[in-house]
């Protein structure tokens, strides 16, 4: 039950929205929305205060399947529109993103806490992903090749895979679903998403939007519920042939097991572990700038987060006096005023940066600045900066997946491609340096899928994105995002 505040709460912040509409409680399959059959909710919270936004359906495990029905049904039809049917769907999905993007970007903070400007530039980077792949819909995918064999004509052909399972995070909660979506649905997969539990209204304002777009029934389906009850079915069903996972190294190896016996197409995305190495030759001021980009954005819940600063001992102290005097001024509030940096997910998270902190203060680390939870509330923490970190802290193994930061000192003589190396993750690099040289040769050393030199951003729609090791499987984005929901079928043809 909720009280006379939450509820007052709920109408408040829910009046902001233009297009009330966007905001739905239900499970959205087969082209209808729907409650669960047992009538279980699953509360939902505004992490700014922990107050009660909404709730969504506990969908059970013969409803989840009624989702792969759904989807499975569809495919047939959908996988044979013409590709410029597809397109111009998707196209319209676009379209309709942008024209709500200030009401979608209100629905991401109020369930995910991030500033409403953060959520503003992820729904932009989530339409990017839809109009990216309207395009390539269209584009022929039949390749000619030379026959080895005479009197016989040879073709490749790509073909969608069928059914594809999407399970995506709460720090993204719109960007993970369009960049997955959008390519199962250019190559004519159908889909069933599962969205984080945390933040379940993003992905129903997707299929409101999805609906008006004219995607026909069965096409694209959001199940909300327990991961349990609803992905495990998934990963059994051999109908489904794709299983699409951003999300923890630890979850993906579950998810791996699961999917093995009936042999599914996995991409996944998983943890990160970023260094940032600063070389005594780079423009510090830019690297500051850089650095604190890349930690703090998302309140340092990213899995490309700069999680390990090395820093070059002749530049050391002025790039960590500078870092500090940045992190110092950086402003932490509700999500819906706009801050620098938000609250943390939960409660977990806040514990996970103080185990962290005491960790490497213990060990010998020295606190530059925070330290400790923020006076706004229990799910806020100071953006902190630790200095002179020793190798054995933990935070310099785990992912910290929140706003500390710890920084490194490394000698002329150490060789920090190695240290940085040396992590089972291998996600993305940063690499602050103006001599072309060493980018040259430590771009082709650093042993992560991405690497980005001299500047932080570095993913779009059109680039191919994804780590190494255990960082993930396959790439999301570029035309390789569309080709993993696809088959290749060879074809050789005699006439005679």
């Amino acid at each position: 039950m909720i009280d006379t505040s939450q509820k007052d709460f709920r109408s408040t912040a829910l009046a902001r929205l233009q297009d009330p509409r966007l905001f739905r409680e239900f499970s959205y399959i087969d082209g209808r929305w729907r409650a669960a059959a047992s009538g279980e909710t699953l509360m939902v919270n505004d992490p700014s205060d922990q107050r009660v936004l909404g709730s969504v359906p506990c969908m059970s495990t013969a409803e989840s399947a009624e989702a792969v029905d759904a989807a499975q049904a569809a495919f047939a039809d959908w996988s044979t529109h013409l590709p410029q049917e597809r397109s111009a769907i998707l196209r319209r999905w676009f379209d309709l993103l942008k024209q709500n993007r200030d009401d979608l970007a209100l629905i991401m903070t109020l369930e995910q806490g991030k500033p409403l400007s953060e959520a503003r530039g992820e729904i932009d980077y989530a339409a990017d992903f839809i109009e990216f792949y309207a395009e390539e819909a269209k584009r022929p995918n039949i390749e000619g090749v030379t026959s080895h064999l005479a009197g016989g004509e040879v073709e490749v052909w790509r073909e969608p895979c069928g059914v594809a399972a999407l399970i995506t995070p709460w720090n993204f909660p719109c960007a993970m679903i369009t960049r997955k979506a959008a390519a199962a649905l250019a190559a004519g997969c159908t889909c069933v998403v599962h969205p984080s539990k945390e933040t379940p209204f993003s992905a129903t304002a997707l299929a409101e939007l999805a609906e008006r777009a004219g995607f026909p029934p069965g096409v694209f389906n959001v199940a909300t519920g327990a991961p349990a009850e609803i992905v495990k079915p998934w990963t059994e069903d051999p109908r489904v042939r794709v299983l699409s996972f951003t999300g923890s190294t630890e979850i993906g190896r579950l998810l791996y097991s699961q999917c093995a016996p009936t042999i599914k197409r996995l991409v996944m995305e998983l943890g990160g572990h970023a260094p940032f190495i600063v070389f005594a030759d780079a423009n510090v001021d830019h690297a500051v700038a850089c650095a604190i980009s890349a930690k703090f954005a998302t309140s340092g819940q990213d899995c490309l987060a700069a999680n390990r600063l090395y820093v070059e001992d002749g530049i050391y102290d002025e790039f960590a006096e500078k870092f500090v005097a940045a992190t110092r001024v950086l402003t932490v509030g509700r999500g819906v005023d706009d801050p620098q940096i938000g609250p943390l997910m939960n409660e977990d998270a806040i514990l996970k940066q103080e185990k962290q902190v005491a960790d490497a203060v213990a060990k010998g680390a020295k606190v530059l600045c925070g330290g400790q939870r923020h006076a706004t509330g229990p799910l806020f923490y100071q953006p902190t900066v630790l200095g002179d970190v020793p190798p054995d802290a933990c935070m310099l193994r785990e992912e910290t997946f929140g706003p500390v930061a710890p920084l490194v000192r490394f000698g002329p003589d150490d060789d920090i491609i190695a240290r940085a190396n040396d992590t089972e993750y291998g996600l993305v690099a940063y690499l602050h340096t103006r001599d072309p040289k060493r980018i040259y040769m430590a771009t082709r050393a650093l042993q992560f899928g991405m690497v980005a030199v001299n500047r932080t951003r570095v993913t779009g729609a059109p680039i191919p994105f994804g780590g190494m090791k255990q960082s993930g499987l396959g790439r999301e984005g570029a035309r390789q995002g569309l080709e993993a929901f696809t088959d290749i079928k060879y074809v050789c043809r005699d006439f005679a």
